[in-house]
C-alpha cells in the first residue's frame, strides 16, 4: 500500500465501546467487528492502537476484531512505544515483540514513538529510540517510522532538524487547540509543514468535547446545515489541512462509525467561511469549559487511588455548563456517586503525588482541578 492511505480517517481504537462501562480493558469485541467490516467496507482502511490504550487491551483487541478476520493487504496498522514502560534498551525489543504477539499482525505499517514531549525526550534520546526504530524498518517489521508529540513548537522543530529520517508526525489538532497557548495546533503544524513532514491528527473532537457543545455554539453549525452531525464539523475541520494524511477518530459506537465513514466516504474540505465559524465556537466553548481534559485516560494506570480523573472531569464540566444556582442538583451528582460505589477512589482520596501530571499531554494542573470536583460533588 502507499504511504498516504487514500482516505483520510483513521480509526483509533482507544475510546471502543465497553462491556462494562468502569473497566476500560472491558471492550465489547463483537460490537468493535462490526465497527471494523463497515469501516473496511467503505474503503477506509488506517486503525491505530497503542500498548496501553483501553487498559493494555487495545491491541489484543486488534487481534481478534481486525487481524483474525480479515486479510494482511486490506489494512494498515499503526502502534507504539511509549517513555513510560521502557527503563532500558532490551525494554523495547521485549515492547515491540509483545506487540506483535498481541495484534498477531506480522509487521508495522505504521510505528510511532509515543507522546513525545520535554520530559521524555531524553529518555527516548538515551535509548536510541530512534535508531531502534530505523532497524525495526530495516528489518521489514516496521513500514514507516514516525512519532506523536504533545509539546511546542520549538521542541518539535528541534526534533524535525535532529531527526529527519522520521517519515510522518502525529499532531493534537482540532479547531479548539488550534490557538490554544497550551497545545499550540496551528503552531506545531506549521513546523512538520516547514519540514515537509505529512501529519496525522488526533484528537479532532477533543475526547468527545467538540461532540456536546454549548447550544449556541452547536446553533451555529446546524443553522449552516442540520444535516450534519455535530462531531463531522471537527472531524473536517482537521481532514481539510492540506498537509494532513490522516485523522484518526476514536469512535465507541457502530453509529459514530456510520457517521463518521458517511461524510468521509467522499470528503470535501471546509471553505474559509465554514473555518470561521469553526473559530466562533471555539470562542464560545473556551468561555465554558472548566477543564481542558481530552479523557485519554494516560493519568489512570498509575493512580495509586484509582480515581476515575477523566470521567470526574467529565462530570464536572457538564455541572460547570449548568446554572447551578437555580437548578442545584444535576444527576451527574449520582453519576459520580455511581462511579464511587463501583470501586474508584473519590477525588479526595488524591495524595497529590504527581503521577497523572507527569503523564498527561494537555499539561493540566490535576491534583488542583481535583481539588474542584471534590468540592463540588462532595461537600
Amino acid at each position: 500500500m502507499d504511504f498516504k492511505p487514500t482516505k483520510k480517517l483513521g480509526f483509533g481504537m482507544m475510546r471502543m465501546p465497553l462491556i462494562d462501562k468502569t473497566n476500560d480493558a472491558d471492550v465489547d469485541v463483537e460490537q468493535v467487528s462490526k465497527m471494523v467490516d463497515m469501516f473496511l467496507e467503505r474503503g477506509f482502511t488506517y486503525f491505530d492502537t497503542a500498548w496501553m490504550y483501553n487498559g493494555f487491551n487495545s491491541e489484543n483487541v486488534v487481534k481478534k476484531a481486525l487481524v483474525e478476520r480479515h486479510s494482511r493487504e486490506s489494512f494498515t496498522l499503526a502502534t507504539k512505544l511509549h517513555a513510560g514502560f521502557i527503563n532500558t534498551k532490551e525494554d523495547r525489543d521485549k515492547i515491540f515483540n509483545e506487540q506483535l504477539q498481541k495484534t498477531g499482525a506480522g509487521y508495522f505499517d505504521y510505528y510511532l514513538i509515543h507522546g513525545i514531549e520535554a520530559g521524555m525526550i531524553r529518555k527516548y534520546e538515551d535509548l536510541d529510540c530512534f535508531g531502534w526504530l530505523l532497524d525495526k524498518k530495516k528489518e521489514g517489521m516496521v513500514r514507516h517510522a514516525g512519532f506523536s508529540f504533545h509539546d511546542t513548537p520549538e521542541l518539535l522543530d528541534e526534533i524535525l532538524t535532529n531527526h529527519p529520517e522520521m517519515e510522518f508526525v502525529q499532531l493534537q489538532i482540532n479547531y479548539l487547540d488550534w490557538e490554544s497557548e497550551w497545545v499550540q495546533s496551528r503552531a506545531c503544524y506549521e513546523v512538520a509543514v516547514k519540514h515537509g513532514k505529512p501529519v496525522i491528527v488526533m484528537e479532532p473532537v477533543k475526547g468527545g468535547t467538540l461532540a456536546n457543545l454549548p447550544e449556541d455554539a452547536k446553533k451555529l453549525f446546524k443553522d449552516c446545515d442540520p444535516e450534519m452531525s455535530i462531531p463531522s464539523w471537527a472531524v473536517r475541520f482537521a481532514a481539510s489541512l492540506e498537509n494532513v494524511m490522516v485523522v484518526l477518530s476514536g469512535m465507541s459506537s457502530l453509529e459514530q462509525m456510520d457517521n463518521n465513514t458517511s461524510y468521509m466516504k467522499e470528503f470535501k474540505p471546509l471553505s474559509d467561511d465554514e473555518k470561521d465559524m469553526c473559530f466562533k465556537a471555539a470562542e464560545i466553548i473556551n468561555n465554558q469549559i472548566a477543564i481542558p481534559c481530552t479523557a485519554c485516560s494516560y493519568c489512570t494506570e498509575g493512580c495509586p487511588m484509582k480515581i476515575a480523573i477523566p470521567k470526574y472531569f467529565s462530570l464536572y464540566n457538564e455541572n460547570m455548563r449548568e446554572d447551578m444556582a437555580k437548578k442545584g442538583w444535576t444527576i451527574n451528582f449520582t453519576n459520580y456517586g455511581n462511579l464511587v460505589n463501583s470501586g474508584f477512589g473519590k477525588a479526595s482520596d488524591c495524595i497529590a503525588c504527581g503521577q497523572c501530571e507527569g503523564v498527561c499531554p494537555q499539561h493540566l494542573p490535576i491534583i488542583e482541578n481535583l481539588k474542584k470536583v471534590a468540592a463540588h460533588f462532595e461537600n
